[in-house]
């Protein structure tokens, strides 16, 4: 076994007799022993009571979080015309249509989100087997597929986040940086674990949340409360 640190030593005893406690008691906690020398990120993990392989036990959707992820996005977006100006002018990072299409399918994928007016849908379709796989297909459900491509820019530039949950039943996602205020993480928490909780689908029986876990990108996690991380 390798030998740990000093650093993960330390947080690894600091964590020890941490279990079921407050957003507040985990952000503060991680916040302290978050030392690595970049800005780590604070990562959410969400152990959920369902069987995403049944449709009607799929869980997916999108927030907003209120303070931001602390990560720079870059956005791709399938249009044409009037909507590949306005998304030009929303920020976007790369813009284009059957161009676009050549380069994602020549191995190229320089973006982190993907969204498309549905005029393209018949392109992006073709891309299925190399966006699906990364998360990156547009989808109606999420705001990525839409006439509004301005907004859809601005919010996946703003802190957006989605999710879905994988074959496992977890869903997780980057919910901000170590460096944030401690206020502003917890708002992020509560914000992000809100979302998942309405997402709840009709075919979900029994506990919905199992487990959530919190934790920085070098750090232990802890588990927190559901009822505190749940409250609104």
């Amino acid at each position: 076994m390798a030998k740990l640190g000093k650093r993960s030593t330390a947080a690894r005893a600091a964590f020890a007799d941490k279990n079921m406690v407050t957003v507040e008691e985990a952000v503060t906690l991680i916040k302290a022993n978050a030392t690595a020398k970049f800005d780590e990120t604070l990562e959410i993990a969400m152990n959920l009571g369902v069987d995403p392989r049944h449709a009607d036990q799929m869980v997916r959707g999108v927030v907003g979080l209120p303070n931001g992820t602390g990560k720079s996005v870059r956005v791709a977006v399938f249009a044409r015309g009037p909507k590949a100006d306005e998304a030009k002018e929303a920020g976007a990072d790369v813009v284009g249509a059957e161009d676009l299409m050549e380069i994602v399918q020549g191995g190229t994928i320089d973006f982190d989100r993907c969204i498309a007016t549905p005029d393209m849908m018949p392109v992006v379709g073709r891309l299925g087997k190399v966006l699906g796989p990364r998360n990156l297909m547009p989808n109606p459900k999420v705001g990525t597929v839409t006439m509004d491509v301005a907004d859809a820019v601005k919010a996946a530039k703003g802190g957006e986040v989605q999710f879905r949950v994988e074959k496992a039943g977890v869903i997780h996602a980057g919910i901000g940086k170590a460096s944030f205020d401690e206020a502003k993480l917890v708002e992020n928490v509560r914000a992000f674990v809100s979302a998942v909780a309405k997402a709840k689908p009709a075919g979900s029986k029994g506990a919905y949340m199992k487990k959530i876990t919190l934790s920085s990108t070098m750090g232990p996690g802890v588990n927190l409360d559901i009822d505190s991380a749940n409250a609104e």
